[in-house]
């Protein structure tokens, strides 16, 4: 009798071992599936850090390189994008006259009206005038576009910064980081490639891991060497071109930055100086008071 106790007990444990090793073999295998079938985090790619003349407290602008940044929007990227929120006037900014910044806009139409008929029409732009889109509504802009339209680059140098984790926003408080959106035009424009072995892409997209919504976007590879002729002898290649529109894109979102900066270095200044004359003040005040 307990001879056949002890079989039934042995049988009894190694069937629970053989349940518990199976349990574990399929909690290991529904825990590899998740991970297949699990939304990947995105960008894939952390945006490149770059060297901006506009970096740190003291930044300034390069209106050389803005002017550069000018041209290749103009000639390549305003062909899909707007900037519905800049104007022409504020191209003297980047230094150029009353006289060229008129000849500029009038490259450009845009829709007025009514007139006294009560009918729209087009004219030349005048300084005054904002960056016209290059299509007549969202609608034909997504039609165009294969569904997707192309987003309005008034702000988008401040709507595209990639969040950076811990610790390194702690860091980023001293150093004044505030490039995160030209550092992730410039690494979107230079990311094209051909996608990883195993990685599928939609039809009429292409790949880039730093594309901060999914692994690949309707947008072409837009730049290529010697597309835009510089007049300075910089040079005409696809890195300098990044380099160039990321920064003019930076300016048409924060245009008065400099000034900023100016004035967040003189406040702290006077902060300082501030606090150092409430100390002298309290020790001149309370010197010869008991406590």
């Amino acid at each position: 009798m307990k001879k056949l106790l002890a079989s039934i007990l042995s049988l009894a444990v190694v069937a629970g071992l053989g349940v518990s090793i199976a349990t574990a073999q399929d909690g290991k295998a529904a825990a590899g599936a998740e991970a297949e079938h699990a939304t990947p985090h995105y960008p894939i790619n952390k945006p490149r850090e770059q060297d901006w003349s506009f970096a740190g407290p003291f930044g300034k602008y390069d209106k050389g390189q803005l002017q550069r940044g000018l041209k290749v929007y103009t000639e390549v990227c305003a062909a899909c994008h707007s900037m519905n929120l800049v104007a022409f006037r504020t191209l003297g900014d980047l230094g150029y006259s009353e006289a060229q910044v008129k000849a500029f806009a009038a490259n450009y139409e845009v829709q007025d009206g009514p007139n006294s008929d009560g009918e729209m029409y087009t004219r030349k732009a005048v300084p005054s005038d904002y960056f016209p889109s290059p299509f007549p509504n969202h609608e034909a802009a997504a039609a165009a576009n294969n569904g997707a339209a192309p987003p309005d680059f008034s702000l988008i140098a401040k709507a595209r910064g990639v969040t950076r984790g811990f610790p390194q926003f702690v860091f980023d408080i001293f150093t004044q980081y505030q490039e995160g959106g030209p550092d992730y035009i410039y690494s979107l424009l230079t990311g094209y490639q051909d996608p990883p072995e195993g990685v599928e892409v939609a039809e009429g997209t292409h790949y880039n891991p730093y594309f901060a919504s999914a692994a690949a976007l309707a947008m072409a590879k837009p730049l290529s060497d010697d597309q835009v002729t510089y007049d300075d002898g910089a040079p005409q290649t696809v890195d300098q071109y990044a380099h160039d529109v990321s920064a003019f894109l930076m300016w048409a979102a924060e245009p008065h930055l400099e000034a900023r900066k100016r004035t967040g270095f003189m406040v702290m200044v006077f902060l300082l100086i501030f606090t150092g004359l409430i100390y002298l003040t309290k020790k001149s005040v309370y010197a010869n008071k008991e406590h």
